[in-house]
């Protein structure tokens, strides 16, 4: 990473990364990836805990899966107004310096909720607002934070890497939920909203701490006009990029708004409360966490993976919907977040490592903006259908989408590389699979 100094663009020693291949926690014998990741899952942590206190905070204030939408909604809206010119500054500026830059703001964010919930004067305007700012620091902070793996470890360490990213975060949620729930019924959540404030310490002490002449060399774009167009440019002229951002799109958009699906099926269907809230949430994150360990054990990054896990994501969200037992339902929630992960790390690892160095940031920035910045079409949305006609059909619906959108995506993908759907009855072979068109020929 290039940081102003000279060691800092130098290459990092072969001798520090020669033997980090192989294995599912490989990237962690780095020590910059390790303090980047020991950091991550505190601060990560209190994330989680804020999250749902948020939630459940808007839920009390208003009684509306509605407003919990908006809140999400307003988080995201930034990084779909904005995200593109996040990842042309990521691709400007040194990633560490602009994520110690980020990681603070965050922190005060944080700080700033609880003041406000701890005094007593929180209102549903100032939770709409602080996520609202919250976003626009994500606009930078995520292209920024993405990008910056490859520097920490390289390309060869780079899909577990990425893996593990996804489950330290998956890790944590595990943890802040459960914590979440219990500083909620004990102490209030303002003190979740402080905790969360202070985690953000953690990855700021381990960006310190990094050793900068290990980092491998970065690619920083001197400032210069149409950049923002040169990265659209380079994104549609690359199905192998258009595609998996599409899929992405639509499954973020439509199929990822379970701060409003879980908060109205334990509110509303099965007659819970906090508890049960973060229960669901802990369940979701068991999946997560084992779909971004089996991630982490691949060493490639298929797109026919990429197809089949948005397809079963999205079947099994219509399956949980239609679930009239909370056990059921509860169940359910673990193989959606094993098969929803396995979507996201898939397309992230495709992309990034499709992507140019000089063009990575710009290419994750419309990544994420596609992913997390479809929220807020998607989150009003689906909290209205949620409001109107029920939990249970709004919920169906984002799966119905998600698979709509998986399918359409991976016929596209099979025209653009030259293959057809064969149906295959004879016992002991594939039923259904994509061949190449010359295949076809031959056999007819």
């Amino acid at each position: 990473m290039s940081t102003g100094s000279g060691a800092d663009s130098a290459p990092a020693p072969t001798s520090t990364h020669e033997s980090t291949t192989g294995g599912t926690f490989s990237s962690l014998k780095i020590r910059n990836y390790r303090l980047f990741a020991t950091g991550a899952v505190i601060s990560n942590t209190g994330t989680w805990m804020s999250r749902i206190t948020q939630d459940w905070l808007v839920l009390s204030l208003t009684g509306s899966a509605t407003a919990v939408g908006i809140t999400t909604a307003l988080q995201f809206l930034p990084m779909l107004l904005f995200g593109l010119y996040g990842g042309v500054m990521a691709d400007r500026l040194p990633k560490r310096q602009i994520l110690l830059v980020s990681q603070a703001l965050l922190g005060l964010c944080g700080i700033a909720l609880a003041a406000l919930t701890l005094t007593g004067v929180v209102e549903v305007w100032h939770v709409y607002l602080v996520a609202f700012l919250l976003g626009m620091v994500t606009v930078v902070d995520n292209p920024a934070r993405q990008s910056f793996v490859s520097e920490m470890v390289g390309p060869a360490q780079l899909r577990n890497a990425v893996s593990l990213n996804s489950a330290n975060f998956q890790s944590a949620r595990l943890i802040g939920p459960a914590v979440a729930g219990v500083l909620i019924t004990t102490v209030g959540s303002g003190w979740a909203f402080l905790l969360n404030g202070l985690s953000f310490l953690a990855p700021l002490v381990g960006l310190l701490m990094m050793r900068t002449n290990e980092l491998h060399a970065s690619v920083t774009v001197p400032r210069a006009k149409g950049q923002l167009r040169e990265g659209l440019a380079y994104v549609r002229g690359r199905p192998e990029l258009v595609w998996p951002i599409v899929l992405v799109g639509f499954v973020g958009t439509f199929g990822f708004n379970f701060p409003i699906w879980l908060t109205a099926f334990a509110d509303e269907v099965f007659d819970g409360g906090a508890g049960m809230y973060s229960f669901f949430n802990i369940l979701m994150a068991a999946g997560s966490l084992a779909g971004a360990l089996l991630s982490a054990r691949r060493r490639s990054s298929r797109l026919r993976m990429l197809v089949a896990a948005g397809t079963a994501f999205g079947l099994l969200e219509i399956a949980a919907s239609l679930s009239p037992y909370v056990w059921l339902f509860a169940l359910l929630l673990v193989p959606i977040g094993m098969l929803g992960l396995t979507t996201n790390i898939t397309a992230n690892t495709s992309v990034q490592m499709a992507a140019d160095p000089e063009m990575r940031g710009r290419v994750m920035s419309l990544y994420m903006m596609v992913f997390a910045g479809g929220t807020p079409v998607g989150a009003p949305i689906v909290g209205w259908i949620s409001d109107t006609y029920g939990a249970r059909v709004g919920f169906a619906a984002g799966g119905a989408i998600s698979v709509i959108a998986a399918l359409a995506v991976g016929f596209a993908l099979a025209r653009v590389v030259g293959l057809r759907l064969r149906v295959d009855l004879r016992p002991g072979r594939p039923h259904v699979r994509f061949v190449p068109r010359e295949r076809l020929a031959t056999a007819a």
